[in-house]
């Protein structure tokens, strides 16, 4: 074969390559936004404080009929003092024909007994239970786009005086973990008008 005839074989496979993840990607993104568009049915929307959200079960079941074979693993867990557990999980998963992986970090408030010391906890194994879960659900949402009608994490932060004002709210109506809610962006720029009547409903 000669040197033009190689270089003509290297152009047509580095052309079929391209081709191949072009296509990849555009069945990646048209899966996405399917999983996106799937209603959360209204039974399986709950509320805790005032805010919604879905059981890890379902948001399982969905990752199981839309990205079979996924899988979850702890890379690191570390409670912050006596305040919060944190985990940091990585979600594997098989995305048309693509092996892709996310991390994700989330903190749960550790609960502790009114009148109690610092480390007089409730149920530590509950609070590491839900650390857990926390981010599974993050991880869920944030890479698969589930339970997108649920969980906006697409949608922008909040900004100073909107925080301040969740924040002073959230204390009025003695939800403790309004700043989790933030930053973990259950609260952000596309609920928040709705977040705030909820908080105003709850202090009156």
């Amino acid at each position: 074969m000669s040197e033009h005839e190689k270089g003509l074989v290297e152009i047509s496979e580095n052309f079929n390559s391209s081709e191949i993840i072009k296509d990849s990607l555009n069945k990646m993104t048209k899966q996405h936004r399917k999983v996106g568009k799937i209603s959360t049915p209204k039974g399986l929307v709950k509320k805790r404080q005032g805010f919604d959200y879905v059981e890890l079960s379902y948001m399982k079941s969905i990752a199981n009929e839309q990205f079979p074979g996924w899988s979850w693993t702890i890379i690191n867990s570390e409670a912050l003092g006596g305040a919060a557990y944190v985990v940091h999980g990585r979600l594997k998963w098989f995305d048309n024909g693509v092996w892709r992986e996310g991390d994700m970090v989330a903190a749960h408030r550790i609960q502790t007994k009114k009148g109690g010391t610092a480390n007089d906890f409730v149920d530590i194994g509950n609070d590491v239970k839900a650390a857990n879960t926390d981010t599974m659900k993050k991880a869920f949402n944030v890479y698969m786009d589930i339970a997108a009608d649920v969980y906006r994490s697409e949608d922008p932060a909040l900004d100073d005086n909107q925080i301040e004002r969740l924040l002073a709210l959230g204390k009025k109506a003695n939800i403790e973990d309004m700043k989790d809610k933030i930053q973990n962006k259950d609260i952000n720029s596309s609920n928040y008008k709705a977040s705030v009547a909820k908080l105003e409903r709850l202090t009156k």
